[in-house]
């Protein structure tokens, strides 16, 4: 399967192929021409994949590797130092490349160290975990989080191709395919009420995956065509952030330590949808509908966390512009709207 993010001369190609990875060549040659390749990569994921696309990599280029530990304590701004001091004694230039081999957080951080390294160098995205696939691999955006929030140093830098292997879900933790399938969620609550009755209609994640290149083709897609209208964030591409306004507050909440991106955002997503119904802004039972999906992937809904303290991380969000944060709701399933407001929205509910 492939698919084009039409975005004039920063177009690029997305492939979605079981078994990629086996054959990297064949889609890293067309548009890699430096001699040097680097990936980043995290303690999880290089001994699983790392070492057999080195020997692939090998017979055509130079290629390093840097690996860091996993999960999101790694996506820091004070980690860049050592990260921008290893490329330079590999000497990679502007005309090499970097390949962001990983989950979420290697994408956004190897992205943000592509954007920045030499004010910018060649990124290649190769996702491996659910989340990664249909989400934060698309779209450009990549950055770092400071200890007052996440993702508040960041830029847009797109790759030159992105390099989907869904075989790679096969070697991740139960945890990791469910934080995933928030984002998967997300899609059908927001673009698509036939993908969340699809989703519904699956006894599990391991029915759901005799059907896992055409779900995440779908995802990608509908992420291609928000993209495309809206490279910026200012506008359509908002959509994208249900659940996100109440999540990573949820996240920064627990110093990023409980709870996962994905489960912070599907608590986010139940909670702003109970707070909509109770303002009639959105069609009665919709949160239990979402709710009941997300439980069926082992996806936390409430975090009980009272409202006041959440509305200090929320005041920090980058969305907040000029006091007032855009919320994504929903009218019902797949249909969504932006409503603008303050933190007071929130009010309706004593915790989350």
């Amino acid at each position: 399967m492939k698919l084009k993010v039409n975005l004039g001369k920063d177009s690029y190609d997305i492939y979605i192929k079981q078994g990629l990875l086996d054959h990297i060549l064949d889609y890293l040659s067309p548009v890699c021409q430096g001699e040097k390749l680097m990936i980043i990569s995290d303690d999880h994921v290089f001994p699983l994949y790392g070492e057999k696309i080195e020997e692939q990599l090998k017979t055509k280029y130079q290629v390093g590797h840097i690996v860091i530990p996993h999960g999101e304590q790694s996506k820091r701004f004070d980690i860049l130092p050592e990260i921008y001091h290893q490329l330079l004694s590999f000497h990679l230039t502007r005309t090499d490349g970097i390949i962001a081999l990983g989950g979420g957080v290697i994408g956004d951080l190897a992205g943000f160290v592509a954007s920045s390294f030499l004010r910018g160098v060649q990124l290649i995205q190769i996702p491996t975990s659910l989340l990664a696939q249909v989400d934060s691999s698309v779209g450009g955006k990549v950055a770092v989080d400071l200890p007052e929030g996440k993702n508040l140093v960041g830029a847009f830098k797109h790759p030159s191709c992105v390099l989907i292997d869904p075989m790679t879900l096969q070697t991740l933790e139960a945890r990791y395919i469910h934080d995933g399938m928030g984002e998967v969620i997300k899609y059908g609550c927001i673009f698509d009420k036939q993908l969340f009755q699809q989703l519904a209609s699956y006894q599990s994640f391991e029915e759901l995956y005799q059907n896992i290149d055409e779900i995440i083709y779908r995802c990608v897609d509908l992420k291609r065509i928000v993209v495309e209208k809206d490279l910026l964030d200012f506008g359509d591409r908002l959509s994208l952030n249900f659940g996100h306004t109440l999540g990573h507050a949820i996240e920064q909440y627990y110093h990023y330590e409980k709870y996962s991106h994905g489960e912070a955002v599907s608590i986010g997503m139940v909670q702003l949808s109970f707070i909509a119904e109770k303002k009639g802004l959105t069609e009665k039972g919709t949160a239990q509908q979402i709710a009941q999906v997300l439980q069926r992937y082992h996806l936390p809904t409430v975090a009980h966390i009272p409202t006041q303290e959440l509305k200090q991380a929320m005041a920090l969000d980058k969305k907040n512009i000029h006091q007032k944060l855009s919320f994504v709701l929903l009218k019902e399933i797949g249909d969504y709207f932006i409503y603008p407001s303050d933190l007071s929205f929130i009010d309706e509910s004593k915790e989350v």
